[in-house]
């Protein structure tokens, strides 16, 4: 779940450290104009939240080799966090991502504008199936033949048989919608999403999808989108956001477009996709005049020709976590968010953001009311094996630092990828569960056609 919050004032003039009110524009005591942000400390990378973009796409080989693994015993595998400008790599425009790199796409992004909702309680009873869920057309998540049939026996009592409302006829208890949790493998590629403990229903969604390249290569990619809970209809947002964007990547590689400007088409689609359930007639607007259009965060991953490509939008993430865990793990995105816009503009250290109410508040989304669309994507070539970790922030606020993503996800995770992604749904769900919980796992380099969990 994401919020929204409005961006709040220093508390100190940045300029001579003077106390400063929330709602000063200027400091009383040397006239800085409060209403500017200062510039990122040099040699600290700005995450790219407002860059140009630019339709120039590298060769669909083009990287710079990673890193070599540090002798073990050295302090290279650092707790902290690392950050994809730490990488090298090329972004949408095709830019490097070395910090401090001339022409590399730079810029602090507006606030969000909307609160979130209040705290919702403790525990929600499980809910009977929503019928208006019955007309709904399918995402590529959901698609009728790749799930099991409904139980007929209940989750509760495990001896009555639940009857077409979804309640047992022998306890009476609701059932659990469908999408409380949902498990779906495609090849080599596995995904898990969850209610979670505290939320009445599963407000996140995804897509995963394998295919082949004109060249015969193989192509895998997951979708990962989180509904933003102080929006309207935010499960709709999410759902519709994951289909389209997995739609476009299906169709984009085999073509021979390259992945990343691949990703980029996907993330347009799915904005758009998102930006037409706002058209809702005005009647249905005066029975509810505070509504928010819907909307959602999401990220995702392409794994093909030996390119890793990550696109993302908002505050969800990718984790690359190496087989060889002597080898350094690292955060290959930067959130849309309020803490990583203070930190970023040298206002507060990274801690300091992170522990303040106001860090999860995101400055990037795809809806009808959100600012003017900047898909961020990165492409990186590693050059060792291992897995990419797509997830929703139900999951890395119990493993946020690249090091404890590797901690937590099992070791043999490539060749189990849905192994891998269950065990890390229960991780969160072990943590507190306070939040949707989706998680996403792709090996890398990608299998052959045909291959799967094991």
């Amino acid at each position: 779940m994401s919020q929204m919050p409005q961006q709040a004032a220093p508390a100190t003039c940045p300029s001579c450290a003077e106390p400063v009110e929330p709602d000063d524009l200027f400091c009383g005591a040397c006239g800085h104009d409060l209403s500017v942000l200062p510039a990122p400390p040099q040699g600290h990378a700005t995450p790219a939240m407002t860059g140009p973009r630019d339709s120039g796409v590298p060769a669909p080989r083009a990287g710079v080799e990673w890193p070599a693994p540090e002798p073990p015993g050295s302090d290279s595998i650092s707790p902290k966090t690392h950050l994809p400008t730490d990488l090298p790599g090329t972004d949408s425009g095709g830019h490097p991502l070395h910090p401090g790199t001339p022409g590399a796409p730079a810029g602090v992004p507006a606030s969000g504008v909307r609160l979130d909702r209040p705290a919702e309680p403790e525990e929600y009873p499980l809910q009977a199936p929503d019928p208006r869920a019955a007309g709904e057309t399918p995402g590529p998540e959901q698609r009728p033949e790749e799930h099991a049939q409904p139980a007929t026996t209940c989750v509760a009592c495990r001896a009555g048989r639940v009857d077409s409302d979804g309640y047992c006829e022998n306890c009476g208890h609701a059932q659990p919608r469908e999408r409380d949790h949902m498990e779906r493998e495609s090849g080599p590629v596995a995904a898990v999403s969850d209610r979670g403990l505290r939320h009445h229903r599963n407000e996140d969604s995804f897509a995963l999808g394998h295919t082949a390249l004109p060249d015969g290569g193989p192509a895998t990619l997951a979708v990962v989108c989180d509904g933003v809970s102080s929006a309207t209809r935010p499960d709709e947002a999410s759902a519709a956001a994951a289909r389209a964007a997995g739609d476009v990547l299906l169709a984009a590689l085999p073509r021979g477009t390259h992945p990343q400007a691949a990703m980029h088409e996907a993330i347009v689609a799915a904005a758009q996709a998102v930006n037409a359930l706002a058209g809702e007639p005005d009647a249905a607007r005066e029975h509810d005049p505070h509504q928010n259009a819907p909307a959602c965060t999401l990220v995702s991953a392409v794994v093909a020709a030996g390119l890793l490509v990550v696109g993302w939008v908002g505050d969800s993430r990718a984790y690359w976590v190496p087989d060889d865990r002597d080898a350094p793990p690292a955060r290959l995105t930067e959130d849309d968010s309020w803490a990583a816009q203070m930190v970023a503009a040298g206002l507060m250290s990274e801690a300091e953001a992170y522990a303040d109410e106001r860090a999860h508040a995101i400055t990037g989304w795809l809806g009808a009311d959100a600012y003017e669309l900047d898909p961020h994507t990165a492409s990186f070539k590693p050059d060792r094996p291992g897995v990419v970790v797509v997830c929703t922030d139900g999951l890395w606020n119990y493993a946020e630092t690249a090091r404890e993503m590797a901690e937590t996800i099992p070791a043999d995770a490539a060749a189990r990828p849905l192994h891998s992604a269950r065990v890390l749904v229960g991780h969160a769900l072990d943590g507190g569960g306070h939040d949707n919980v989706t998680v996403a796992v792709l090996p890398f380099p990608a299998p052959p056609q045909g291959a799967g969990s094991a």
